[in-house]
């Protein structure tokens, strides 16, 4: 609302907009995702290097980034906010029940649930990168029943995470900068084709229509004049 209010004022277009609120939410996005990660991180006793940390913040900035992309889209096709909540939450409920951790990819049905949802969600790429950044290149006491002592973090992720391994965990976050992008560019598409469709069906749903003629009123004028 604000957006068109201001849009109809000539203050600005919509280009401008998206450039604007993403240069301005970037910071913000940014600083919850380092404080609250770093808590959690070393909380949990995860990898100690800096630059798995840094890779764990940058995955989960672009899944803040990528929602707020998300609802931005949500928020530019239904009529209040109450139906932009209800309608984002669906969406990102679907995403996260085929990302990977609920159900393992090769349960998913492959109709729909895997293609192409599974590759669409957005968590599959940040749940696989956060895999391959804590796991990868480590080895663990191997409790299974017939097997070794130790098993590597590369087992657990292909057998037991069913992670796809042909590329590395930069692939993962490249894939969700490119998801970040896309989601603003549909938004941006979104806002210039409502801009220019919504005038053409208030023109449709207003327009003007022929005056009538009351012959009977006309009649009664002149009855009234003789």
């Amino acid at each position: 609302q604000i957006f068109g209010r201001e849009r109809l004022n000539g203050h600005y277009g919509v280009s401008s907009f998206v450039i604007s609120n993403t240069v301005s939410a970037t910071p913000y996005l940014l600083l919850i995702s380092l404080v609250p990660g770093a808590i959690a991180y070393y909380l949990v006793g995860l990898q100690r290097s800096f630059d798995h940390f840094a890779y764990f913040s940058l995955v989960l900035f672009m899944t803040m980034m990528l929602v707020e992309g998300l609802m931005m889209i949500v928020a530019s096709a239904v009529p209040d906010f109450l139906m932009g909540i209800i309608t984002g939450a669906g969406i990102q409920g679907v995403m996260m029940l085929n990302g990977g951790f609920f159900r393992l990819p090769h349960d998913l049905p492959k109709p729909v649930w895997r293609y192409p949802m599974y590759y669409v969600a957005f968590h599959k790429y940040a749940n696989q990168g956060f895999y391959k950044n804590e796991f990868l290149g480590l080895t663990f006491p191997n409790n299974q029943a017939g097997g070794g002592d130790t098993i590597t973090g590369d087992e657990i992720l292909r057998d037991y995470w069913q992670v796809e391994m042909g590329y590395n965990k930069w692939v993962d976050l490249a894939v969700l900068f490119g998801m970040v992008i896309l989601y603003r560019v549909l938004f941006l598409a979104i806002m210039k084709l409502t801009e220019k469709v919504k005038p053409m069906v208030n023109r449709l749903r207003f327009r003007r229509t022929q005056p009538s003629v009351h012959i009977a009123d006309q009649g009664f004028e002149a009855n009234g004049a003789k």
